[in-house]
Parts: structure tokens; C-alpha cells; sequence
């Protein structure tokens, strides 16, 4: 079925120094594979100083018709996507490939009738149904960018999206129903709207029923342009012919400045690495489910939820609700009712749920999971063996895996059954990957036992290629700080066997519940307060989540009492970002610890945060040294 899986340690050994000597060789072999329009002139051309990276040129291809088409001879009658509800009273509903193709076919009619054509952008802002996944496909059938915004996102932060987008069309829902809560989708939506001049036509699906504001010539029900293209018959929609290094799609990440950037993904190779990586780290078997327990608003779903799954005729698993609803069994039963063979989830869930102890677990046949995964932070040798024992018992291999939004797909990972794993390690690099540890200087550690900043040294084909409407960002941000190398911003440590372990961010963004957050971001949201003078935010180690949001604020005390004065920070950074966001705990100080050029020692006030007030370094360079015994007495525990 997939002839490029690996299946031994000595395959991962040869399919690995294969890569690294010949990439050209290797990824061709593995792209001969999909289905082609027309097939590359050359693999890779590549320069990291520009940066320039094109894989497959000159080719041509669609990426739906890997997803869906060239499925339908054999296995058109295999699920594509099992749905889960919020309610688990509520119907769950399967689309086979057959129906999912008919689906998209049909939306894509809908986009195409709507105005919409080759190269427009479209947000998508949607609750965790079936109708999110038809949308991203529609989009990409008929060469739309789709840039989808996870759900818990505010008004302000995805009018800025659009606007960097230059968006003309949106697709969302009335709301979305998520654990005890009904989000007002339409509504926030309705609120980026005001002064926007860019979007032309509002598609909205009906989910939650909740009463909305549909204005005239911009706003139209999903399932009446359904009806409209149903009375023209047959929905076929050929798919776009799209160059291999067209954009896919965009997706929005914070960075160490206050604006979010949007990370660039392209047709072929994204589609080439996130398949190959299914396939091979979760020994992904025909007839499996994967249950992957992200939203498609984050990398995560995009990646494995949709494209990774579906170009290799998978059987994927959405969840619209969350973990701990309406209580903290609701993984278990999901795993016992459609016999989950491989459950990919979060560092944060785990510990969440560790925390209602094993009466959740009791009653649940797990007995279906052969492989377990674990994304978006590092995982804690804790978490690890309550999830190794509790719900592998002690049989399945857990994967750990590292990746970002920017690199497309699963980059160090151990591969389920094949290479071995190591309690909060993520071991060893895929076919393709390269890492180097770098010092301060920009020179390479050698070695084993040894760490420094994880560096890439070479291209792999689910890369970002840019960020939107701004290039230069990219190179800054990505391939400045060390010469000829894609610079992660996590830290590592290399062992004796080789493995690497992320020890965690180095640069100004939080890792919070597996969601990258920018300092900046938050600070410029406080800031945005009537009484804050200034801010600046760092994070700390948090139980559940890994990370914690600690914001130091000096305020003018206008308010009054600091109980309210912290719940309308906490309102306007919710406003301005959106939940996920707001600080876990807010220090009022009389100032902040600067140098005499300005500068804000965010070292010190991290180590404050992180409870290491013994370990503070220097602070004779201060401008004022005494406000730092002022902050550690204030420090909230």
C-alpha cells in the first residue's frame, strides 16, 4: 500500500543516509508515488541566504485529487472522515471517500459560483465539522489559499488576518458548540467585519442555530447555494491544474513581534511530507483510524487531520468537543466506540486528564490503540509513563513528536515500532532532516551529550516558503540569525545515541498548551488597556499547560481596586487575541528592570517568574538594581 513505509531500523538507517547524500534520488522515488498532471523538471533548487526553495518544479498537479480522486477505483466506499459531536447523544456522522469527493465537488461549485477564482484568499472560521474539512478541500480543489483561523481567535485578531491576507471571502458558521459553551462564530465575524473594504461575500453554515445578522448582497447560507448548484445535477468540478509551487495555503503564527505572520505552505511539496510522515511515523495500516485530537485552525489538523490522512486513503477522526466534556472520560468512549487505532494528542490533554485520576479510564476498551502520539511541546517523562501504561498498557510506542507550523509535517520523531523511543525525547531526525546544534556565535556544536540552538542545514520539501506579502520577514525571522541554516528557535540537547530532546523556545515566543504565543503580541494587547503604562510578559512553568503566561504590568492605578483592574486586562487582552492568550498570572509593578539604553532584562523577570531568585545573574547594570528585590517580593506564586 505504501511502498515508501519504512519497516526496520536498518530501513530508517539506509532510507536516511539515502536522503541526506542524494535528496534528489530519494524524493523523487517517494513522489512517483502520487498522481502528477505532469512531472517535475528538476527536484530541488535551493539557496537558504535568500531564502529560495522550490521542490518538484515544473510540475503539475492537484492536491485534492491525491486526497480524493485517485482513491475512488478502490476504495470509494472506505470512510474518509468519521465525526464525532460535541453531544455525544447526538448522531455522529462517516463520509466515505465516495461522498466526501461528491462533497468538495459540490462546495467547489458553490465558491466558483460565489465569484471565487484561482489565487484568492480565503479565511475560514469554522467549528470542528465535517463542513471545515469540505471547505479547505473545496478551496484547494478549485486553487483558492485557503488561511483557516481556529475558532477561539477574537474579532480584532482575525480582522488583522484579513487585512494581511487582502481576503475577499469567508467561510464560517452561525456558531460552534465546544464542550458547555456555544461560540457566537457569525457574530465575532460580523465584528472584523466593521471598516473592512476587501471581503465581498460572507458564506455561513448553520450549526448552533443561534440567532445572526445576515446583511444584504454579502452574507448567504451555505445550504442555500448548495440547493442553487444542486439544481444544475451532476457537481463535477475538475480540478485546478496548479503548479508544484503554488500556495496551498496560509496559516497565521505569532512571532517575537506584535504582528502575526503567515506562514506560506505550497501544493506539492507540503503534500509530499506530510503523506510521507503519516504514513511512516505512525506505521499508518489500511482500514486504521487515526484519531488526531487537534482543530483544524492549528498546523496539526491541517497536516493530520486532512492532508496527511486523506493523500493516503486514510480513515481520519474529527472531534468537535473537548476532553474533559461533559466529563473526563470523552477520549476513552471516542476510542471505544470507533476503535481508535492511533490517538495523536497534546502534551496538555494528557496532563489535564492525569489530573481526574483512572475512574475516567475504567469501563473504556482501549484495546484497539496500537500506536499513541504526543505533539505540540515537549512531553514530560510524567505524562509519558501515565500515557505509556494507562492507555498503551505498557503495548503501544509512543510517538513524541517535534514539528512547527513552519515546517509542514512531523521533522524528529522515533517511528511507532521501528526506531525506539526515550521518555521526553523526541530521537531521532526523518529521512530528509538535517539539524545541527549552534552556539551563541554561529558556530556548530559537535558531538554527543551537548546542546544549543536547533538548526536545519537543509531544505525538505514541507517547508515554509515565505511569509505572506512580506519575504524579508521570512529571511529575518527564519534564516538571519545563523548563516545558511533555518534557525527553529527551540533549544536541544543531543545524547550519547544521537537522540534530540527540545529543551524549549529561546527567542520571545511562549509555548502555551502547545500554542505558540509571541510576547509582543500579548504585551501590545496589554498595553492596549486605558491604565497600562507598560508590560512585558514571560513565561513560566506550568503544570498542565507546560507554559504559563506571567505578564508584569505598571499601571496608573486609576481603577482603583487590582482585583478588576487584572479581570479588564485579562477582558481586553481576550478582545484583542482571543482566551487563549490572557496571562495566568499579573504582576502590578512600580517598574521594570532596564538597561540604560532601555532595554527590558527579560532574563531576570523570567527567572523571578520561574521561582530562581537565587540565580539572577548581574544586575549592577540596571538602571535602577533595587527594582528587582521590589518585583521578587511581589511575586505572585
Amino acid at each position: 500500500m505504501y511502498p515508501f513505509q519504512i519497516k526496520t531500523k536498518e530501513a530508517y538507517h539506509k532510507s536516511y543516509q539515502q536522503s541526506i547524500e542524494d535528496p534528489e534520488t530519494f524524493w523523487a522515488s517517494v513522489a512517483n508515488h502520487f498522481q502528477w498532471k505532469k512531472k517535475w523538471d528538476k527536484v530541488l533548487e535551493w539557496n537558504f541566504n535568500e531564502p529560495n526553495v522550490k521542490w518538484f518544479s515544473g510540475a503539475k498537479l492537484n492536491i485534492t485529487e491525491n486526497c480524493l480522486d485517485r482513491h475512488l477505483e478502490k476504495n470509494a466506499n472506505t470512510p474518509a472522515i468519521l465525526w464525532e459531536s460535541n453531544d455525544p447523544e447526538e448522531h455522529h456522522r462517516v463520509l466515505t471517500y465516495k461522498e466526501l469527493h461528491f462533497k468538495v465537488m459540490q462546495f467547489a461549485n458553490v465558491l466558483k459560483s460565489n465569484g471565487v477564482k484561482k489565487g484568492d484568499r480565503i479565511c475560514i472560521y469554522m467549528g470542528m465539522i465535517p463542513e471545515l474539512a469540505i471547505a479547505t478541500l473545496a478551496c484547494a480543489r478549485i486553487g483558492a489559499i485557503h488561511s483557516v483561523i481556529f475558532g477561539g481567535f477574537s474579532a480584532q485578531a482575525i480582522a488583522d488576518r484579513l487585512q494581511d491576507a487582502s481576503a475577499e471571502f469567508i467561510i464560517t458558521c452561525d456558531g460552534a458548540f465546544r464542550g458547555a459553551k456555544d461560540i457566537p462564530l457569525k457574530s465575532v465575524i460580523d465584528d472584523a467585519l466593521v471598516g473592512n473594504k476587501t471581503v465581498k461575500r460572507v458564506i455561513v453554515c448553520t450549526r448552533t442555530r443561534t440567532p445572526v445578522s445576515m446583511i444584504k448582497g454579502r452574507d448567504v447560507w451555505w445550504e442555500d447555494e448548495i440547493k442553487k448548484v444542486e439544481t444544475l445535477g451532476n457537481p463535477d468540478c475538475p480540478a485546478e491544474i496548479m503548479d508544484a509551487e503554488d500556495i496551498l495555503f496560509i496559516l497565521y503564527t505569532s512571532g517575537s513581534t506584535g504582528k502575526p505572520k503567515g506562514v506560506v505552505h505550497s501544493t506539492a511539496g507540503y503534500m509530499v511530507w506530510t503523506n510521507y510522515t503519516f504514513v511512516n511515523v505512525f506505521q499508518y495500516q489500511p482500514a486504521q483510524v487515526h484519531f488526531c485530537t487537534a482543530d483544524i485552525g492549528w498546523i496539526t489538523g491541517h497536516s493530520y487531520i486532512v492532508y496527511g490522512p486523506l493523500s493516503a486513503g486514510a480513515t481520519t477522526l474529527m472531534f468537535e468537543g473537548i476532553p474533559t466534556w461533559p466529563d473526563a472520560g470523552r477520549f476513552w468512549e471516542i476510542v471505544d466506540k470507533y476503535k481508535v487505532d492511533i490517538l495523536y494528542t497534546a502534551p496538555t490533554a494528557i496532563r489535564s486528564l492525569m489530573g481526574f485520576g483512572l475512574d475516567y479510564i475504567k469501563g473504556k476498551d482501549l484495546s484497539s490503540l496500537k500506536v499513541l502520539g504526543s505533539v505540540g511541546e515537549p512531553i514530560n517523562e510524567e505524562a509519558w509513563n501515565w500515557f505509556h501504561k494507562n492507555i498503551g498498557k505498557g503495548k503501544c510506542p509512543i510517538v513524541d513528536t517535534w514539528w512547527q507550523t513552519e515546517t509542514g509535517g512531523i521533522m524528529i520523531s522515533n517511528m511507532a515500532n521501528v526506531t525506539p523511543a526515550k521518555p521526553s525525547f523526541a530521537t531521532l531526525p526523518l529521512p530528509g532532516i538535517q539539524p545541527c546544534l549552534m552556539d551563541e556565535n554561529g558556530k556548530e556544536i559537535e558531538g554527543k551529550n551537548v546542546s544549543g540552538n536547533l538548526c536545519i542545514k537543509a531544505p525538505w520539501p514541507g517547508m515554509i516558503r515565505t511569509t505572506y506579502g512580506d519575504h524579508d520577514r521570512c529571511k529575518q525571522t527564519y534564516f538571519s540569525a545563523y548563516e545558511n541554516k533555518y534557525f527553529t528557535g527551540d533549544g536541544c540537547l543531543r545524547d550519547a545515541e544521537g537522540n534530540y530532546r527540545i529543551t524549549g523556545r529561546v527567542d520571545d515566543v511562549l509555548n502555551v498548551s502547545g500554542h505558540r504565543i509571541g510576547t509582543a503580541e500579548v504585551e501590545n494587547a496589554i498595553n492596549m488597556h486605558a491604565g497600562v503604562i507598560e508590560s512585558a510578559v514571560v513565561g513560566y512553568p506550568h503544570d498542565i499547560k507546560g507554559q504559563g503566561i506571567y505578564a508584569y504590568v505598571i499601571h496608573d492605578g486609576s481603577h482603583g481596586d487590582p482585583n478588576l483592574t487584572k479581570q479588564d486586562i485579562l477582558q481586553t487582552v481576550s478582545r484583542i487575541i482571543g482566551p487563549i492568550a490572557k496571562p495566568d498570572k499579573i504582576q502590578f509593578v512600580p517598574g521594570l528592570p532596564k538597561t540604560r539604553s532601555g532595554k527590558i532584562m527579560r532574563r531576570i523577570l523570567r527567572k523571578i517568574a520561574e521561582g530562581d531568585t537565587g540565580n539572577l545573574g548581574d544586575t549592577s547594570t540596571l538602571l535602577d538594581p533595587s527594582l528587582v528585590d521590589v518585583i521578587k517580593d511581589g511575586k505572585i506564586n
